[in-house]
């Protein structure tokens, strides 16, 4: 039975450094009614994202900042309640960018039906979901790495890393991956097959690194920026390209984040470097979405979940991207389903 109040979780204040639990408040509503072509849904699952931490920033970028005292959004797995809609019945499984709460009453065309045959549900918001296809059209329009090549992977057993990772093994390439500890390594190099991965944390992590890379770098796909990305980025080959997907090193930094000039790098190497967005893909999504789901049902593709139990520890999960504790896709499990057979 459907309860009469649910709770949100809202923006309490703007960070400044690392987020705390204060910065957050959970706030109770009311069910709300839904009109004609909408879907009442209940939260299975959400996802938690390092990209979340900009948006708590009162600055111009790609997307809105969150607004102070309402609902933060981000990628939901949810259950239909109730539907007003002729394409959704009772029970049926969605995905979409929602708000994070236990309820959200929504227009049906906002979100997609989920096929709980192809593979786990949870998989939606991680190796086929968002983070999936930002490994996929990263790695290969602006990487585009070729057979025998090296590529190198920052943040390589978050995510999107341990995807871009398998995939250039895909493509014939060398990979090396960069992670912070020595699971993480062990991971990368014996679950998913990298040819080497280097702790960042060690003390002699440069001499370390350009040992696994004898023939130089060809493909960087940065997620952490930094002292890390200075170092990748000074082994370069000719013609290489860096692809810039995240900086989590400098999210929570209050002061500006100053490193080397590397212009004279890339006129040097005749290389490039090239940020995105997976909005700049949403044309191609399901040409992605087709690939991805290929590879994993064919066993080409493995992926792992930390999932963290209770919507109350949602902040929790959040925190924790930022301080190394997640393997793969971070999400928080909210609730089983009340109709769905799983």
């Amino acid at each position: 039975m459907t309860p009469n109040t649910y709770r949100e979780i809202q923006l309490a204040n703007r960070p400044e450094g690392t987020p705390t639990d204060s910065d957050f408040n959970f706030v109770e509503k009311e069910i709300p009614t839904i009109d004609t072509d909408e879907l009442l849904l209940k939260t299975l699952y959400l996802s938690v994202d390092p990209y979340m931490r900009g948006r708590m920033k009162d600055q111009k970028s790609y997307v809105a900042p969150f607004e102070l005292n309402k609902a933060i959004s981000g990628g939901i797995v949810a259950e239909v309640i109730e539907s007003k809609s002729e394409h959704f019945t009772q029970g049926d499984i969605v995905t979409g960018s929602m708000d994070w709460a236990e309820y959200n009453a929504v227009e049906a065309k906002s979100v997609q039906k989920v096929d709980p045959s192809i593979a786990p549900i949870s998989t939606r918001l991680g190796v086929l979901g968002l983070t999936g296809l930002t490994a996929y059209f990263g790695l290969l329009d602006i990487g585009k790495p070729q057979e025998g090549e090296t590529v190198v992977v920052s943040g390589a057993a978050g995510a999107v890393g341990s995807i871009v990772g398998q995939i250039a093994k895909l493509k014939g390439a060398h990979v090396v991956g960069i992670a912070g500890s020595q699971d993480k390594i062990d991971y990368l190099i014996n679950d998913l097959g990298f040819d080497e991965a280097v702790n960042y944390k060690d003390a002699n992590f440069k001499e370390a690194f350009q040992k696994t890379i004898p023939n130089g770098v060809d493909v960087y796909f940065d997620n952490v920026g930094g002292e890390v990305s200075d170092a990748v980025i000074m082994e370069i080959n000719r013609n290489a390209r860096v692809v810039l997907c995240g900086a989590i090193s400098a999210y929570n930094n209050p002061e500006a984040d100053i490193g080397p000039r590397i212009q004279w790098k890339f006129i040097t190497t005749s290389s490039m470097m090239k940020g995105f967005t997976l909005g700049d893909y949403a044309h191609d999504f399901k040409t992605g979405a087709q690939d991805l789901g290929k590879w994993l049902q064919e066993g080409k593709l493995k992926y792992e979940e930390t999932i963290t139990e209770g919507f109350d520890n949602t902040p929790k999960a959040f925190l924790g991207l930022f301080d190394g504790s997640n393997l793969g896709k971070q999400l928080v499990k909210v609730a089983d389903p009340d109709f769905a057979q799983l």
